[in-house]
C-alpha cells in the first residue's frame, strides 16, 4: 500500500559556507518535524561531514534522513546527490575531495561548521567547499549512479548554478533522474516554458541555508515504506509511486 510523505530533499547545515550557523543538526531535524516533513535530505556543498550527526539527531523524532550532496561540477551547475546511507555519501565526498581544490578563507566565505547531535562543535572543515570540483557535469552523474545514488539538477528555475542558467539548456543524452525547482517557481507554469522537460520527474525543494526555510518548498512523495530503495522506485514511477512538487 502506498503512503502519502513530505519530503524537503535540498537542506544545508553549518557545514556548507553559505549555511547558517542556526543550520545546526538538532535544529534542522528539529525544524523540519515542526513543518511535518517525513523525510529530509541533507545536501551540504561538496561535503558530507555533517550527515552522521544530522541522522543520530533524527533518532526518534519521526524524520528520516536521506543522505545527500549539493556537488558543483567544473561547468558550475549544481547536483543534488541522494544516497542510500551515510557510507556511501562518504565515498562520494572522497571522489570530490579529490577533485577539488583550495582551502576555504572563513572570513570571505564563512566558517564550515562541523558539529555533531548535539550541536557542540567538533572542527572546521578547511576545503573549499563554495569550489567547483574538477569533474564534469557528465563525470559527476556518472559517480553518482556508480555508486547506486540518485542524480538531480538542483534548482533548475535559477539562474545562478542551475543547469539552465549556466549551460543554457539541459543536455538530452545526460541521465538525470530528476530535475529540481525552488520555492519561486511554479511548476505548472515552469515546465509549460520548458516543454522538452515534461518527461522528467520534478521534485521541490527548499534549498534551506536557515532553518526557518525548511519545507518552505517540498515534494510528496507516494511510497510504501520510508526507505532509500522506495525513493528510487519513486524515481523511477514504478508501481504508481509518485514525486509532486509542493509548497507551504
Amino acid at each position: 500500500m502506498l503512503h502519502e510523505f513530505w519530503a524537503d530533499f535540498h537542506i544545508h547545515s553549518c557545514l556548507s559556507p553559505c549555511g547558517e550557523l542556526d543550520a545546526s543538526p538538532r535544529n534542522i531535524v528539529a525544524s523540519s518535524a515542526e513543518k511535518g516533513l517525513n523525510i529530509i535530505a541533507v545536501c551540504d556543498h561538496n561535503s558530507a561531514e555533517n550527515l552522521p550527526y544530522v541522522v543520530r539527531a533524527a533518532e526518534g523524532s519521526g524524520v528520516v534522513v536521506v543522505p545527500g550532496m549539493e556537488v558543483c561540477t567544473s561547468e558550475e551547475v549544481h547536483v543534488v546527490a541522494l544516497f542510500g546511507s551515510v557510507e556511501v555519501a562518504f565515498e562520494m565526498q572522497r571522489i570530490v575531495y579529490e577533485h577539488l581544490h583550495g582551502k576555504n578563507d572563513p572570513d570571505t566565505f564563512g566558517m564550515q561548521v562541523i558539529a555533531n547531535e548535539n550541536d557542540e562543535v567538533e572542527g572546521f572543515c578547511e576545503k573549499l567547499l563554495i569550489g567547483a570540483v574538477d569533474l564534469g557535469l557528465y563525470q559527476t552523474v556518472e559517480a553518482i549512479h556508480d555508486l547506486g545514488g540518485l542524480a538531480v539538477a538542483a534548482h533548475i528555475d535559477r539562474q545562478a548554478f542551475g543547469i539552465i542558467g549556466q549551460l543554457g539548456f539541459v543536455p538530452p543524452d545526460l541521465p538525470l533522474d530528476g530535475i529540481e525547482l525552488s520555492w519561486r517557481a511554479s511548476p505548472e507554469r515552469f515546465l509549460n516554458e520548458h516543454p522538452e522537460l515534461s518527461g522528467f520527474n520534478v521534485i521541490a525543494s527548499s534549498d534551506a541555508h536557515h532553518p526557518d526555510d525548511i519545507g518552505r518548498a517540498f515534494t510528496k512523495v507516494s511510497i510504501e515504506h520510508r526507505t532509500f530503495e522506495e525513493l528510487v522506485l519513486a524515481f523511477r514511477r514504478d508501481g504508481g509511486r509518485l514525486l509532486e512538487p509542493a509548497s507551504l
